[in-house]
């Protein structure tokens, strides 16, 4: 892997999905947890998944964004390593568009799952890891969930599930920005320590800095390359709205819509001079 062409489509990203949510006008857009995944999908489709966007028929690494409303970083994602071409992005969550507030299915596009109701990615990239164990298919399920997602119990029967069925081609990353749609997550449901949770249903769990790509990168690459049986969980500690300014750790962040002013703050805080003038607010 290319750390330094990793940390490029991070940035690349960050500016498409300003871009892109900004570009949905009034409709607005989930920012807040799609900046929080931004580095963690840049780890996952700049370098560490066996996927091609020209070979999608083949057998190949899946991931699943069970926290649907994280798609700003899933798109951008995509777009930017060739799944579908980046104009595309500007019709995000317009009428008949592919590209919806919440993923729907489209494999040509590399979208795997459709999600948006909380809880069932994670069942879903178990189903796939025991469908393929009977074809001795050996790629890679990487699911995202949301700590504030995880309140959802079937998260933890699939965990269960996980690690009875010994699914060890299966890594659950945990984007713990630690706010969800209406509060903090210790406010609405307080899970303590998600770590050894996950270590209590038999996981190899490890946590680092959601942000930190060399970090990212290593420990997953060090996590997939254990075949010892266990289900394996990442615990990403991100922020939420991470890289603009006014939108980090801002609960009223999770979903919104950017006016003229707020986004060409939000572009000159990401280092770049290319601005949209579009009339949604006027």
């Amino acid at each position: 892997m290319d750390i330094e062409q990793i940390e490029q489509l991070a940035k690349k990203m960050r500016i498409s999905a300003i871009e892109t949510g900004f570009k949905a006008g009034k409709n607005a857009a989930h920012f807040g947890g799609g900046l929080s995944a931004i580095e963690i999908l840049a780890c996952l489709y700049g370098g560490i998944m066996d996927i091609n966007p020209q070979n999608l028929d083949k057998p190949h690494d899946i991931f699943i964004m069970s926290k649907g409303h994280g798609v700003l970083a899933l798109y951008t994602a995509l777009a930017h390593k060739n799944f579908f071409p980046l104009e595309k992005l500007e019709t995000f969550d317009t009428d008949e568009s592919d590209l919806c507030g919440h993923p729907a299915i489209n494999p040509k596009l590399g979208i795997e799952f459709s999600s948006g109701s909380l809880g069932m990615g994670f069942s879903q990239g178990i189903g796939i890891c025991l469908g393929w164990r009977k074809k001795n298919i050996s790629q890679k399920v990487f699911v995202m969930v949301g700590d504030g997602e995880l309140d959802e119990g079937s998260n933890w029967e699939a965990a269960m599930s996980a690690a009875h069925f010994k699914i060890d081609n299966l890594l659950v990353i945990v984007d713990k920005n630690k706010i969800q749609l209406d509060g903090t997550t210790d406010e609405v449901m307080n899970l303590g320590n998600v770590a050894e949770k996950f270590s209590s249903f038999a996981f190899e769990v490890r946590e680092v800095d959601g942000h930190n790509i060399p970090e990212i990168c290593k420990n997953i690459s060090e996590l997939m390359e254990n075949h010892d049986g266990r289900p394996k969980a990442l615990i990403a500690h991100t922020v939420k709205g991470k890289g603009i300014s006014f939108m980090e750790n801002k609960v009223e962040w999770h979903h919104g819509a950017l006016n003229q002013k707020l986004y060409e703050q939000a572009m000159n805080e990401l280092g770049t001079s290319i601005i949209r003038n579009v009339d949604f607010y006027s």
